[in-house]
């Protein structure tokens, strides 16, 4: 069996490179954050500022935090 060299993999939804920069990983979670949020701003139209929180915390924020330990121990 031969083993080849990967430049990055992906386990439990987070993205390892070779030279453990998250790079790759920060990239892909900015960009989904922001769809997410282009979906709120664009379905929900005339939200009370609460509600508008609401989303964002459980649809934008959850994207940005999953996994920052990994990332941002400190």
């Amino acid at each position: 069996m031969v083993i080849q060299k990967q430049d990055s993999f992906k386990d439990l939804g987070v993205t390892f490179q070779a030279d453990l920069s998250y790079h790759i990983a920060y990239s892909y979670k900015k960009n989904k954050a922001h769809c997410m949020l282009g979906i709120i701003k664009r379905n929900f139209r005339g939200l009370r500022q609460d509600t508008f929180i609401m989303l964002y915390k459980s649809l934008v924020r959850s994207h940005l935090e999953y996994a920052n330990s990994l990332w941002n121990p400190y």
